[in-house]
């Protein structure tokens, strides 16, 4: 795989800073330079401690990702909400992992999928990177990058808050304000290997959530995580008095049978387009019937 920019400054400018400029990271220039690829200036093999002129193209090339004979292959269905050479975006079912659990008899998660489909497509690079993940069961957006380079600029928005997630999730009761911020560290429950909780030793938390529609008993939010804690939403709302519907590990009613949680939407940066990428999932059948009862 090639990736090309040229410079148009009239400084000289070393290689590195050039192709750092441009998201490329030191492990994507360490796999470009022992690894099977390389690194060229107007098609010649060059160092990364080279300068750059105006008008010179740089050209990274990377070598093709082998598949992993450790992830098992599945054929079945995923959903696609979008591709491109770049980015692979699906719709999680609730019930279905995001990666592959040691314990199963059957690997069914959404990387095994991912693996079968790409297999299918006969794609170059046959690496399932996996961006963001999800519970087992929340249903949603799920982002896998097609290569190296792709999960690299995807990660570095992530730690730079860049990614806007969004949540929709159906909360037990009625919230009193119709938009606020649950600041709450979490911390894991010193009793439980997967269980979360509040506490003041914890990681910094916040949660902002907008109520969209109220019921009887429970009411429909749609929630942005401004940190990206396990479990986040399902400890906040619990934390607040108001566990999400379906959610018994902490303490929601058993209204549905799963934790009435989903990835609706997400916003990024294409590094490769030059583009900003909205996503928007809708809700599934379960969580819309029962907003339709609530």
């Amino acid at each position: 795989m090639r990736f090309s920019w040229t410079y148009h400054d009239q400084a000289p400018i070393k290689v590195r800073t050039f192709l750092g400029n441009h998201g490329v990271t030191r492990a994507l220039i360490i796999v470009a330079k022992y690894h099977g690829g390389d690194i060229l200036i107007n098609g010649k093999h060059v160092w990364t401690i080279d300068l750059m002129h105006m008008g010179d193209q740089a050209t990274l090339v990377l070598p093709d990702e082998v598949a992993s004979d450790n992830v098992e292959r599945s054929d079945d269905p995923i959903d696609i909400l979008y591709e491109d050479n770049d980015y692979l975006i699906l719709n999680k079912p609730a019930g279905v992992a995001s990666v592959p659990a040691h314990h199963v008899a059957v690997a069914d998660s959404l990387v095994n999928r991912v693996k079968g489909y790409y297999q299918r497509q006969h794609y170059s690079d046959q690496v399932t990177h996996i961006a963001t993940r999800l519970d087992k069961n929340t249903s949603g957006i799920v982002v896998f990058p097609k290569h190296h380079f792709a999960h690299a600029a995807f990660d570095q928005q992530l730690k730079q808050h860049r990614v806007v997630k969004k949540y929709q999730a159906i909360v037990s009761g009625n919230i009193s304000v119709e938009h606020g911020l649950i600041d709450a560290a979490i911390r894991r429950d010193p009793d439980s290997f997967v269980k979360r909780q509040v506490g003041r030793d914890g990681k910094s938390s916040q949660t902002e959530y907008w109520s969209e529609k109220k019921g009887d008993r429970a009411e429909l939010a749609t929630v942005l995580l401004h940190t990206g804690r396990t479990h986040q939403i399902r400890v906040h709302f619990s934390y607040l008095g108001h566990p999400l519907v379906g959610d018994d590990m902490y303490g929601g009613p058993d209204w549905m049978s799963r934790q009435a949680l989903h990835c609706s939407s997400l916003m990024f940066y294409s590094l490769f387009l030059q583009k900003e990428i909205e996503i928007v999932c809708p809700l599934p059948a379960d969580m819309d019937n029962f907003i339709a009862q609530m």
